[in-house]
């Protein structure tokens, strides 16, 4: 209890500064029932912070998760190391609010992203944040693509954030996730692999030579995403952990 009481505390005080500079005003009390209730502050506010960039939330998109940001700053540091200065073309696929392509756009200025998104309002929502992080627009695409239906590039590098969580753990999900954040961008069917073996079926033939795949995960389904991968065809891969030891990410290189 006194732990989420701090939490309400620094939620408060953020929205409090951040959204109305200060001002008691009867919207702010408004939004603190809001937090009461259950809603993630995230969306109260309207954006988070992710590596440097902001990422607005106004069309309620998947909220960007500090273990992704983790894997990203990796991603982001093995392709400075491999690729050097060369002008590397990217997919964010899964894009939503466009976080991961945006951060890669924001860090690499060497870097070309097409975001692959299958909702149009989260199209409309990377939009807004490649305006926001004011990103020049010739360096971006976005794609309104139901995985690959609607690919016809190769590219170097594709990172992915799918929907993993298994439909027969729902009940163990946060009730704030389950109310409030797109079930679409969550559940990946009854064993939380659906769109994960579409994924990495399909997700070769669309990579340049020495092209890398990035995609991140859940913990407990580390050993079926590996024979996925093998039944998949690639040569090899590798597990990394996230800040907190768990099974988090996944990579590829063909």
């Amino acid at each position: 209890m006194k732990t989420k009481s701090l939490e309400f505390k620094r939620d408060t005080a953020w929205l409090l500064r951040d959204k109305y500079h200060g001002y008691l005003t009867e919207n702010f009390f408004y939004d603190i029932y809001r937090i009461k209730m259950g809603e993630p502050i995230d969306y109260v506010i309207g954006w988070v912070p992710f590596f440097g960039c902001r990422i607005d939330l106004s069309f309620r998109p998947f909220i960007p998760r500090m273990e992704t940001e983790y894997w990203v700053k990796c991603a982001i540091g093995d392709t400075k190391l491999r690729f050097g200065n060369k002008i590397i073309k990217v997919l964010d696929v899964f894009a939503g609010s466009g976080v991961i392509g945006i951060a890669i756009l924001s860090h690499l200025s060497n870097s070309v992203v097409d975001f692959a998104e299958i909702d149009q309002r989260f199209c409309r929502q990377i939009e807004i944040n490649l305006a926001l992080n004011q990103i020049v627009l010739d360096r971006s695409r976005i794609i309104c693509s139901d995985v690959f239906s609607e690919i016809d590039e190769k590219y170097d590098l594709i990172l992915a954030n799918p929907p993993y969580v298994p439909l027969a753990r729902k009940d163990a999900v946060a009730r704030s996730v389950r109310e409030y954040e797109p079930p679409t961008a969550v559940f990946g069917g009854q064993d939380g692999l659906n769109v994960i073996r579409r994924f990495l079926g399909d997700a070769r033939q669309y990579l340049n030579p020495k092209g890398i795949i990035w995609m991140e995960f859940d913990a407990p389904e580390k050993d079926k995403i590996n024979q996925i991968v093998e039944e998949s065809g690639y040569s090899g891969c590798e597990f990394l952990r996230d800040q907190f030891g768990e099974w988090r990410t996944l990579k590829i290189v063909v």
